[in-house]
């Protein structure tokens, strides 16, 4: 297995649609794994595999919600969601993400989800949840629609995530971290 640098924001592979899978093989099974790895290696809740230069449809997650651990991943997702809400969120409702390291904006979002796919075999598979499992799967399905959690932002916080990216120059491709090796990057 092996541990894979993740994108930065900025990076056109981030908002590049995903490729459906059409070859559920060992090699696949294989980068399922270093998805796993990488995602616990970043102490993350979820990955989806363009956040690591990787086209295909797939994501993994590892969560714990309300006491209960969730741990799947999904090929070729299919998200089905309740109401999202058009207000600003709570300002405590924060989000983040392993392609936007260090930085959690309010963010609403569905209280409810179900994602259909696939799993590294091609049999199917269903995961739905409520609260922070509901929030992961909306926000791993959103990157394989080649979108950002920071495109969900509202108002001021939008303008605060579009000052964050250019302070810190994320508008070049080619940008990425490593888990477990850069210093500070695994400490958000």
């Amino acid at each position: 297995m092996t541990i894979r640098p993740i994108l930065i924001a900025g990076d056109p592979r981030l908002v590049t649609p995903a490729t459906p899978v059409a070859v559920f093989d060992d090699e696949l099974a294989a980068f399922v794994e270093d998805l796993f790895e990488t995602l616990a290696a970043a102490n993350g809740a979820g990955l989806a595999a363009n956040q690591v230069g990787d086209p295909r449809a797939v994501f993994v997650y590892d969560l714990v919600d309300d006491g209960t651990r969730h741990r799947g991943h999904v090929v070729n997702p299919v998200l089905e969601t309740s109401g999202i809400p058009e207000t600003m969120p709570d300002p405590d409702d924060l989000e983040g993400c392993l392609s936007v390291p260090g930085e959690w904006f309010p963010t609403g979002r569905a209280y409810r989800a179900r994602v259909t796919g696939a799993d590294r075999r091609g049999e199917q598979v269903t995961v739905a949840g409520t609260g922070y499992l509901a929030r992961c799967l909306q926000h791993e399905t959103d990157h394989l629609a080649g979108r950002l959690y920071l495109d969900r932002l509202l108002g001021r916080n939008r303008r605060a995530a579009r000052r964050m990216i250019k302070a810190r120059q994320w508008t070049e491709p080619g940008r990425s971290w490593l888990p477990g090796t850069d210093p500070g990057m695994d400490e958000f």
